[in-house]
Parts: structure tokens; sequence; C-alpha cells
């Protein structure tokens, strides 16, 4: 099994702003696009930075809270956080990194999520249940949402607008 799955796509916006939005954490429910993401836990750091820890509300059929600790951070470039069940249950589940890397170019910002694997406790459930295959679909709709939430919208005073 592959240890790390990547989607990209270039956005038609500056690298600071897609890393903004990234980076705050109460936006990844908007961003999120499996749709498990709920909401930042209260209290959890809103604004990340290298080594920023914060919980995450999740439900995918039953509720339960992941813990995420920034393991690397470069503004407007890269951002990434790994990934634990919080409570007890974190020593078992977890382990896997989120990782966005921003790269500008010509007409807006090269974006790649990646889904890094190598260190996840379950790796070896992972390739179960079509995972690796749902995970890189929900990638791609995370990227068209941070896509739509920075993009320039068209006006209708702009020509070409509908």
């Amino acid at each position: 099994m592959q240890q790390s799955y990547s989607v990209e796509r270039t956005i038609r916006a500056s690298p600071a702003a897609v890393f903004a939005l990234v980076a705050d954490a109460a936006r990844h429910p908007d961003i999120d696009g499996s749709g498990t993401v709920r909401r930042l836990r209260p209290g959890a750091t809103r604004m990340l930075s290298l080594g920023a820890v914060f919980g995450m509300e999740m439900r995918v059929g039953v509720r339960y809270s992941m813990r995420n600790e920034v393991v690397e951070f470069e503004p407007d470039r890269r951002i990434a956080w790994r990934t634990t069940v919080a409570g007890a249950l974190g020593r078992w589940a977890g382990g896997r990194v989120w990782r966005y890397e921003l790269e500008e170019v010509p007409g807006g910002t090269r974006l790649r999520e990646t889904w890094d694997i190598s260190g996840d406790r379950q790796r070896w459930l992972l390739g179960k249940f079509g995972t690796p295959r749902h995970t890189v679909r929900n990638m791609t709709l995370t990227l068209d949402r941070i896509a739509e939430l920075t993009e320039p919208r068209p006006t209708e005073d702009a020509p070409g607008s509908v």
C-alpha cells in the first residue's frame, strides 16, 4: 500500500489568501470535502502556527474528536498537522499527516494536499474498505471548496460575466 496520496490544482488566488484560509482551524468545516469535520473544539487554537495543538469535533456515523498538532509551518508555502484520536484512544489511533503545499504560479497558486499515512498506527487497516480512493476523492472536493472560497467572483459589471 502507498504511504501517501496527493491531489493538486491551480487556484486563481494568491498564496497568502489560500494559506490564510487553510491556517484558520475554525474554517476547516468550510473547506472539508469529506463532510466529517464539524467544528473546532471550544478553547482550541484557531490561527495555526508551528507546534499549535487544536482539536476538531468530527462525525462519521458517530461523533468523535481529533487532536491535531502542527508539525510543518512555512507561511504562504506549507502547513501540515499530525492527527490522533483525542483521549486514551490516541495511543492506538492516528498518526497520519495532512499537508498543504502552496506554490505561486502565473495566475494564482498551485495547491497540493497530501494524506501521509506512513506514521499512522492503523496503516494496515486503511487499505481495506477503499479508504485511499475515498480520501483522494474527498481531498479533490476540499481543493474545490478552497477555490470557491478564495477565487474572485465575477461581478455583473465585469466583461464576460453572466
